[in-house]
């Protein structure tokens, strides 16, 4: 048992769930709020995708971010900023027997470099780097992520002087990390997430879990979380398995059947099932402590 959590909130994420919530943040200022609405509900860390105000779809535009990380910074209330990075890796095929061309309306293919274009300017605390490539829930979409590509973002993370947050979605994915910690391009405390029950990477059954939990580098920091309504069973479950929490609108809408969440409102439930367990929910400032970041 972890007495002694935090909480990220992922506020808002990529996923077409524009119009599966009526007030899902979409704009730089509605994602900034949520992300300060979550840090007086007592989340230390933002973890921040941006979407395109007119369509609502995720976006990688670095003046959006520029706006949201501003709007944060200005405010009143301190949180960790954690800054996606896994924009910029999405392959989608064409139908049936003609794979080729790739369909242009949902491929974003660019350099690993131009991925880290808003993380360079913004210098955020710290950035997602997704750890393999997968098959992600949708029939011909696939989220790529090479080991060169990841090879160099980590170097230039590690340059930035940026904390990479080391999303893990299964088991061959923490292999990569491994090879990564060996090869000098990650600098202690290695910081990851356990991304459960998504589409097609490890299912969030107890035995996977923890099987990925006994697997991680000696010495890492992890959080955990799983999607829909598994998300707030696994805030507990995070926690006794020695690790910190994330709950957010990207990876679940509602707070009961039927009941709409809203982020502050998940971070307020995770907050309550985990003080009920006991533990001490760590604010931005021991998180900043415990992970060695690196404000600005």
């Amino acid at each position: 048992m972890n007495f002694e959590p935090f909480i990220t909130c992922a506020v808002t994420g990529s996923g077409n769930t524009a119009d599966k919530h009526p007030s899902l943040p979409i704009t730089p200022e509605q994602i900034a709020d949520a992300a300060i609405e979550a840090a007086r509900a007592g989340a230390a860390v933002a973890h921040i995708h941006v979407r395109d105000p007119a369509t609502g779809k995720g976006s990688r535009d670095v003046a959006l971010y520029r706006e949201v990380v501003e709007r944060i910074r200005a405010s009143d209330t301190d949180v960790v900023i954690n800054l996606t990075a896994g924009m910029g890796g999405d392959m989608v095929f064409g139908p049936g027997e003609n794979p080729l061309p790739l369909d242009p309306a949902g491929t974003d293919m660019v350099g690993p470099l131009e991925r880290l274009n808003h993380v360079r300017e913004l210098l955020p605390e710290i950035c997602t780097l997704d750890c393999g490539t997968m098959n992600f829930a949708e029939a011909d979409y696939v989220m790529t992520n090479t080991p060169g590509m990841l090879r160099t973002m980590a170097a230039e993370v590690q340059k930035l002087g940026v904390r990479p947050e080391l999303e893990v979605f299964d088991t061959g994915h923490l292999v990569f990390v491994k090879e990564l910690v060996r090869e000098g391009l990650l600098d202690d405390p290695v910081m990851l997430q356990l991304c459960m029950g998504i589409p097609y990477g490890a299912p969030d059954d107890p035995l996977t879990f923890m099987a990925m939990v006994h697997q991680l580098p000696p010495g890492s920091v992890f959080s955990a979380f799983s999607i829909g309504r598994k998300q707030l069973p696994f805030a507990a479950m995070a926690a006794l398995a020695g690790g910190n929490v994330r709950v957010g609108l990207e990876d679940n809408l509602y707070l009961g059947r039927g009941e709409f969440a809203s982020n502050g409102k998940l971070v307020e439930r995770a907050v309550q099932t985990l003080t009920g367990m006991g533990a001490r929910i760590l604010g931005p400032s021991d998180v900043r402590a415990k992970l060695k970041l690196i404000k600005r």
